[in-house]
């Protein structure tokens, strides 16, 4: 079986798919979750959130690292994005790197109401500036890359797809 990682910059929609995907009945976890990341001190003001300087949002390395190891009898589905997850891409079959324009980011971020993440104009560029950095980074290391602003279904589809190829 396959684990799938669903990735990208804030705003590009991977609660929205990794819910679906758990909505369908597939094995999903969404890491950006206080139980699978946590807030931890960091050297530089690098981190997500400006109004957390000198902190970075990561993945709990323990927790992630033995749901990785779990056997599985179906494909499992894992979303999120976090400075300390290239340790865990050789774990994934396949990476989903999940993109849209800036301008649909900020839509996204200043309108949503899951999550705070992106209310403040500070975070809002941070998320941006990502887009700018982090998001080529992602795509060296993606198997697919997909264009959310297609409908939910249809990228839904696509990253089932994904933990069939190969």
């Amino acid at each position: 079986m396959r684990r799938v990682l669903v990735t990208g910059m804030s705003g590009v929609g991977k609660s929205t798919v990794i819910e679906r995907l758990a909505a369908d009945g597939h094995t999903a976890v969404d890491l950006d979750d206080a139980e699978w990341s946590e807030w931890v001190d960091v050297e530089d003001d690098d981190g997500p959130s400006p109004e957390k300087a000198g902190q970075d949002w990561v993945w709990r390395a323990d927790r992630v690292r033995e749901l990785l190891a779990r056997p599985i009898e179906r494909p499992l589905f894992v979303s999120g994005c976090a400075a300390n997850m290239g340790q865990f891409v050789p774990s994934f079959d396949a990476v989903v790197l999940l993109s849209a324009p800036k301008d649909v980011m900020v839509e996204r971020l200043t309108t949503r109401t899951t999550n705070v993440y992106g209310k403040d104009p500070a975070e809002v560029a941070r998320s941006l500036e990502f887009k700018d950095t982090v998001e080529p980074l992602l795509r060296e290391v993606a198997t697919v890359e997909i264009d959310t602003r297609a409908p939910v279904d249809e990228v839904v589809a696509v990253v089932v797809r994904s933990a069939d190829a190969g």
